[in-house]
């Protein structure tokens, strides 16, 4: 859509400095720092609200330390969640401990638990102490606006009609399968991954307790999480075998789990149908350019992770947090220069590839294992082995899986007089 040629107008219009499309966690994240700056941002929530389930939960020390930074924390560990230090695994009946957060030298050495739907609200209701933040519900991006090869805003549907949002900075943080990355034809480099997941809850009585994170038998794998009053599962599957899995029958499928975690034989009941099982499908990919003049990507829309570390969360906030301090600044002046803007991509790509590649390390040396159906008993592989007998070792994964690589810091600007700037309605 070219703002300079003839077209239906919408019944609305805005105008804003910077424009945020998704309000996941780096657009709820990035929003609230741009709006502590003073700078005039609005973020598109496509849904009335942030209630999804088997969004990534795992709010990692990274993402903690940052919230400190922020003058957040108090509040934020007020809200219920469940904290994990050790995490061990069953590897073929072998237990092993993976990794151990005690060891980190960090204020926050525990990954907390927490329904993405609480920390995403938790930073709308910080945010609203700032008139120069707007966060618009049931608002979906659904196209851009172009001036020449400039991006100029994007048109958006809601439940009133389209409206116009010209903004001199538009940024992508509408995840995986983000459409303005698509409208903007940015093309991304599939690394591939050789699973999907099924997610699903099972019940939990007060007396269940287990600390084991992973399972792993030839054929099968699982992750379960203790929530406190249930039981997060993630049930691993080769990639493309959903339908397969369906054919074998429910049943089955909870026989399977159940004889991977005896833990579950009672709550497993709640899971009564295929509709209680979520379907992830796993991918790892990324883009080589993240830029448009006028338009920058950031979080999942640059860069799908895999769920292995549960990291995904945690990387779209300190995706968010260099985006605001290597560019908060210049907004306040207008757009950055396309070169400006992919000075994000130069801070983040590195960290982003390191990571994933530890991703492929593990889903090629133990992920494809675990699930190439072989009866020969599971064998640990041998650095497991090495770090569960050296117990100073298991602060190595802790640190990939907590921290990071080139973890941000908070160093844009927080204005003392955000509160007296606003969005213009037109």
């Amino acid at each position: 859509m070219d703002a300079s040629t003839p077209r239906q107008s919408p019944s609305r219009a805005m105008k804003v400095r910077c424009c945020v499309v998704g309000g996941g966690p780096a657009g709820m994240m990035l929003g609230y720092l741009l709006g502590r700056a003073g700078i005039d941002v609005v973020v598109l929530e496509k849904h009335a609200d942030f209630f999804r389930d088997f969004r990534g939960d795992t709010v990692h020390p990274s993402t903690l330390q940052v919230m400190d930074e922020l003058g957040l924390i108090d509040g934020f560990l007020e809200l219920p969640h469940q904290r994990l230090q050790q995490m061990d695994g069953l590897f073929g009946g072998t237990k092993v401990r993976i990794a151990d957060l005690s060891r980190l030298n960090t204020k926050y050495p525990f990954i907390a638990f927490m329904p993405q739907w609480d920390f995403l609200n938790f930073l709308r209701e910080a945010g609203k102490r700032f008139s120069s933040l707007k966060v618009l519900m049931s608002t979906e991006a659904v196209d851009l606006i172009r001036r020449g090869d400039t991006i100029a805003g994007v048109r958006a549907r809601t439940a009133d009609g389209a409206i116009d949002i010209e903004a001199d900075l538009t940024i992508a943080c509408d995840g995986r399968h983000s459409t303005v990355r698509e409208r903007a034809g940015l093309s991304v480099e599939e690394i591939g991954a050789p699973m999907d997941v099924l997610w699903f809850r099972a019940g939990r009585r007060p007396d269940e307790t287990e600390n084991l994170f992973a399972r792993i038998e030839p054929g099968r794998m699982m992750v379960t999480f203790d929530r406190g009053d249930y039981w997060q599962c993630a049930y691993v599957i080769a990639k493309g075998q959903y339908d397969a899995v369906k054919a074998r029958g429910l049943q089955a499928l909870l026989d399977d789990v159940v004889r991977m975690a005896p833990v579950l034989k009672h709550g497993i009941a709640e899971v009564k149908s295929f509709d209680d099982v979520k379907l992830l499908t796993v991918a790892i990919n990324r883009l080589s350019r993240w830029t448009r003049p006028g338009l920058l990507c950031i979080g999942d829309a640059a860069h799908a992770m895999s769920p292995i570390g549960g990291v995904g969360v945690n990387l779209a906030v300190q995706d968010a947090v260099a985006t605001a301090n290597l560019l908060a600044g210049k907004l306040m002046r207008g757009c950055p220069s396309e070169d400006e803007l992919d000075s994000v991509r130069r801070r983040r790509e590195f960290p982003v590839k390191m990571t994933q590649a530890m991703q492929v390390v593990v889903q090629n040396n133990i992920v494809s294992s675990a699930l190439k159906g072989d009866s020969r008993p599971f064998k640990v592989p041998l650095i497991l082995r090495l770090i569960s007998a050296w117990p100073w070792l298991q602060g190595i994964p802790a640190r990939f899986i907590a921290i990071g690589v080139r973890p941000e810091h908070v160093h844009s600007p927080a204005s003392r007089s955000s509160d007296l700037v606003g969005i213009t309605l037109r």
